[in-house]
């Protein structure tokens, strides 16, 4: 009987060490079981994610708010590659998109539309970005919150890195849903709102922008949107948007979304390059990067997953050039195109190192833009909550 309450107690111990270690570190003091090492391993696959839902106020005085989103998404996402756990797992990124306070959207759903649910498609979240416009309307700040809790799959998993950034420059308080009840629920499902105020700091404040941060634990920040963003120009830059278009052609699509996927990747490489040529630079390091992954048309990316076998693909869904080929000639093709890519990304890193070099010695104080400069520290300060490190 003794024997049997001891093994009781001994595996309570180790059942309440694991449900109470949260975080995206996950440490066991004493040496594992094998079975501890299993739920171990599983658990660290399950919760490096983080979370971002961006609330962008879009009525008239807003364009640039969407230009700044636009030209620094990439030095967002190219932030989180550095990111790792104690124990050396990298963070997946997922990002949402909401517009609020736009006449063009419904005024029976409050001026609010989701234009992303939480994706990791870089190219779709570039392409959703683009395609925001401007106009006047009604800014419920309270109401977009409470939507995305609802609309978007936030997840139970304590451990998950989970974040609302709303911007905008009317009052906290509009519209009939009170703020504090959206935030309430927002600290119910463990998600921090961060408030971007675009506009004086000390009117942020006043019409309660600084409130509605602070009640979840989140930050407060006041930004000049309309501020052009200063883009230091580099001895690299044409190097890396030739080597990005190498890095195109390594892309081998399958299935039905390939053709068109392949037609995304090209047209947001446009769209970065028409914002700027810093920003087409910031997208090709991203692409250089364990974050721009695609394997959902890419046979190169798809490859790498353990279930992958390329005799369950349709012959009619391989691009032309491999149709009528043997699986081993096929592997090869891949093989050799992965091989290509990896050379080119190296290329890429290799040279953003020696860009960001050269930045870092050739830049102003406060040089970099409002609402990276906003995010990005949020981020770190947040996800050291979490056990992540830069």
């Amino acid at each position: 009987m003794m024997k049997s309450i001891k093994h009781i107690l001994a595996t309570a111990v180790i059942i309440l060490t694991l449900t109470t270690t949260y975080g995206c570190e996950f440490a066991i003091k004493e040496k594992p079981t094998l079975i501890a090492q299993a739920v171990q391993l599983k658990k660290n696959e399950a919760n490096n994610t983080v979370k971002i839902a961006l609330l962008l106020d879009t009525s008239n005085s807003m364009d640039g708010l969407i230009n700044q989103a636009k030209s620094q998404l990439w030095d967002i996402v190219n932030k989180f590659t550095h990111a790792k756990c104690e124990n050396q797992t990298r963070p997946k990124l997922q990002i949402a998109l909401y517009q609020y306070g736009n006449d063009n959207l419904s005024s029976q759903e409050g001026y609010i539309q989701q234009v992303l649910g939480f994706s990791d498609d870089l190219d779709e979240i570039s392409e959703k970005l683009f395609s925001l416009s401007t106009n006047g309307g009604e800014e419920y700040c309270g109401a977009v919150i409470q939507t995305s809790l609802k609309q978007l799959d936030w997840g139970k998993n304590p451990d998950h890195l989970k974040m609302i950034f709303i911007a905008g420059n009317e009052p906290f308080t509009q519209g009939k849903l009170n703020y504090k009840d959206a935030v309430v629920n927002a600290k119910e499902k463990d998600v921090v709102v961060n408030t971007i105020f675009c506009g004086n700091y000390d009117q942020g404040i006043n019409t309660d922008w600084k409130n509605g941060a602070i009640l979840t634990g989140g930050e407060y920040m006041a930004i000049n949107h309309n501020r052009k963003v200063v883009h230091i120009k580099t001895p690299y830059d044409k190097v890396i948007i030739e080597l990005n278009s190498k890095l195109n052609k390594t892309y081998v699509s399958y299935g039905s979304l390939g053709s068109s996927k392949m037609r995304k990747q090209k047209a947001q490489d446009t769209n970065a390059m028409e914002m700027e040529e810093s920003v087409a630079v910031k997208r090709a390091v991203s692409k250089s990067s364990h974050m721009y992954m695609n394997s959902s048309w890419d046979l190169v990316d798809a490859s790498d997953d353990k279930d992958f076998d390329i005799s369950k693909i349709k012959e009619d869904e391989l691009p032309q050039e491999l149709q009528g080929k043997t699986v081993g000639v096929i592997m090869d093709y891949i093989e050799e195109k992965k091989s290509e890519r990896s050379k080119i990304q190296s290329e890429i890193q290799e040279l953003n190192r020696k860009r960001e070099a050269y930045i870092t010695e050739n830049q102003k104080e406060d040089a970099k833009g409002e609402l990276e400069n906003a995010m990005l520290e949020a981020i770190k300060r947040q996800a050291k909550r979490k056990n992540y490190t830069w």
